[in-house]
């Protein structure tokens, strides 16, 4: 399995880039926003990667964190979801929008991507609400850039000029800190993913402590 690619851009298109590792190329097919964010050609690039295996296709598919991917590999294991309307979700939302939009049963975010209808996009926000508090809550570890030296997983690689890193929203560690603290006081993971989607959708930006002050007064009982 190849879990991660590290090269040197040859090409780039909206929905693919060719990397050179070694002096061999790999397709690697990324969301619109990852292909927006890439370095110019010539450029080092270091993504982590989803080898999808068919009877007659080998595709890989990129993602700049580790958190992408993680929804990347639920997002596909919902019925109907393959990898093309996956990526379409990704690039419209990116990875803490899918979180956000799942744990607020926003199926009308989802969809807004490319390809994806109101069935499925329901089917997604039902199947997934369940799951998204523990990807939440480990958002900020699965955050980590893919950049690096090592131009393959092997040890042994020739180096080139380092990959930039790819710059990480610090609102994904600041959200799994919210989310972890609520758990915490008790509250229970879905009313607790749905206040934290709901204040850092508010406070875009915000550091976890005032994350958590947000949850608490949108969780506060009303009256």
């Amino acid at each position: 399995m190849i879990g991660r690619i590290a090269g040197v851009i040859l090409h780039r298109a909206m929905d693919h880039v060719l990397i050179d590792v070694r002096g061999v190329g790999y397709i690697v097919h990324v969301s619109s926003r990852t292909a927006a964010s890439l370095p110019p050609v010539g450029e080092a690039v270091a993504l982590y990667t989803e080898l999808l295996v068919r009877e007659d296709l080998l595709q890989l598919f990129g993602f700049p964190t580790l958190l992408e991917k993680e929804w990347h590999r639920l997002l596909t294991s919902v019925q109907g979801v393959g990898a093309k309307a996956s990526m379409a979700i990704l690039g419209t939302l990116g990875a803490e929008g899918v979180g956000r939009a799942i744990a607020l049963g926003d199926w009308n975010a989802v969809k807004a991507a490319p390809g994806v209808g109101p069935k499925l996009a329901q089917r997604v926000v039902m199947e997934l609400k369940e799951k998204a508090p523990s990807v939440m809550a480990l958002g900020g570890a699965l955050s980590l850039g893919a950049h690096g030296t090592d131009q393959v997983i092997e040890t042994n690689a020739p180096r080139r000029a380092a990959a930039k890193p790819t710059p990480v929203a610090g609102s994904a560690s600041a959200t799994a800190d919210a989310l972890s603290a609520l758990l915490n006081l008790g509250y229970g993971q879905g009313e607790a993913a749905s206040a934290v989607a709901q204040a850092a959708g508010e406070n875009e930006g915000a550091a976890a402590p005032e994350l958590i002050r947000a949850s608490l007064k949108l969780l506060a009982p009303k009256g």
